[in-house]
């Protein structure tokens, strides 16, 4: 009988022990992730993930999107090669999640976080749209595929003309 018992016994801790690591997540925050993820499936995942290639990025700034580009690499990555688009924020990523750095950060325009490969902005994003900043986007393989991509040619295109909006014909 004591024997039986000490086998249940062991048994119990055994599942208990196996059990723990499964118990232990955040529901709410995997609820919120299952949320944020749940239209990424099919041949528009890229899309669902917020990310924007190098050639959209470029087209967008030329046509006059209002985007907020955001550079999260540190301070000696950003010392002699950033943007300089209007609105550019650079906040590095050990910095992005305190209150005043996300004070700079609009919810009524599309960001743009990039990094160097798009590692890290991945991240960043994911963490900005988990704490409410819907509208944020990844550079697609970061600064080096947005370098690859604007050479000389495509860099000195002139930018559109945005035809200002007319009130319609009453």
């Amino acid at each position: 009988m004591k024997r039986s018992n000490l086998k249940l016994g062991a048994v119990l801790v055994a599942s208990m022990l196996v059990s723990a690591p499964v118990m232990s997540y955040d529901q709410a925050a995997a609820e919120s992730f299952a949320k944020m993820f749940s239209s990424v499936q099919g041949p528009k995942a890229g899309r669902y993930l917020h990310t924007v290639k190098p050639d959209e990025f470029v087209e967008g700034v030329r046509e006059g999107k209002p985007y907020v580009t955001l550079d999260i690499r540190t301070p000696n990555e950003t010392m002699f090669y950033t943007a300089s688009l209007p609105g550019h924020l650079v906040i590095p990523m050990n910095e992005l999640f305190k209150p005043e750095q996300l004070a700079k950060l609009p919810k009524d325009r599309p960001i743009i976080v990039f990094c160097k490969s798009g590692t890290r902005a991945t991240a960043a994003m994911t963490g900005l749209r988990y704490v409410g900043y819907d509208n944020t986007w990844v550079l697609k393989g970061g600064l080096m595929a947005l370098s690859k991509y604007l050479g000389p040619k495509e860099a000195n295109q002139p930018l559109k003309q945005v035809e200002p909006t007319k009130a319609p014909a009453r």
